[in-house]
């Protein structure tokens, strides 16, 4: 049996690849190993982002009050919506504890105090936004740069081949197919870990900016829903005490 097919066309373009070409390859499969490793953490954490933030959305659609998912101490961990709730309502109690403004038994914020409440939602947002995507340029690195790491090594195998064929002063096919082959394979390997990077990082940017649109909706809803029912406005009418009457 010929021994190039006894030993795998693989196996014998890495044993035939140069010092160079080794390293290269070396070099590759540490980014696939990177790139492998973001897959599974993004995929586990998205899981668990898109699974918690249906169960908190269904929870938030189902309360009356803003402020009962908080009051109850009902947590969805994993949710970036709750984390954008989180920040707000925290704020909006804090200021209801000590900047109140009650009108008929009912205490309220000022203007500036939601102004403050909107600034605490956004930030989470930012830094929820910034949790989802923590990793994707790793994946965006290996998409863009596995194919030409793979076509330097190739390059340079191929040039020391074509140099070693040269000192010999042999040109037949039985002198070049080795070095080819060998040079070869850093752009196979170079596209093998391009592409499982291409087709994850194009799911997973979908699935955060899905997450990141969630995000901004929910959080104009609930700034509309804190407005109307704690936002003191100069329309409010204020009851008067049971009993009194005018005097003329």
């Amino acid at each position: 049996m010929n021994p190039v097919l006894a030993s795998g066309a693989f196996q014998f373009a890495i044993e035939k690849s140069t010092v160079e070409g080794k390293i290269t390859i070396s070099v590759l499969l540490l980014v696939s190993l990177y790139s492998w490793t973001v897959i599974f953490s993004k995929a586990f954490q998205l899981r668990k982002a898109l699974t918690a933030s249906r169960k908190f959305f269904a929870a938030f659609e189902a309360s009356r009050d803003p402020l009962d998912l908080f009051r109850e101490k009902k947590a969805f961990k994993g949710a970036p919506a709750y984390a954008v709730y989180e920040g707000g309502v925290e704020e909006l109690n804090y200021h209801l504890e000590h900047h109140p403004m009650v009108i008929g038994g009912k205490p309220y914020v000022r203007q500036t105090s939601f102004d403050m409440i909107r600034v605490a939602m956004e930030g989470a947002v930012g830094s929820e936004s910034m949790a989802l995507e923590k990793g994707m340029i790793v994946l965006s690195t290996a998409v863009a740069g596995g194919p030409f790491i793979g076509l330097l090594g190739t390059v340079w195998g191929v040039m020391e081949t074509f140099s070693g064929i040269a000192r010999a002063a042999s040109a037949s096919l039985t002198a070049m197919a080795p070095g080819v082959a060998g040079a070869l394979i850093a752009t196979v390997i170079g596209l093998l870990v391009a592409i499982p990077a291409m087709f994850a990082y194009n799911f997973m940017v979908t699935t955060v900016r899905n997450l990141t649109q969630e995000m901004d909706i929910f959080t104009a809803e609930l700034a509309t829903r804190l407005q109307h029912q704690y936002l003191y406005q100069d329309d409010i009418v204020v009851p008067e005490p049971k009993g009194s009457a005018s005097r003329a």
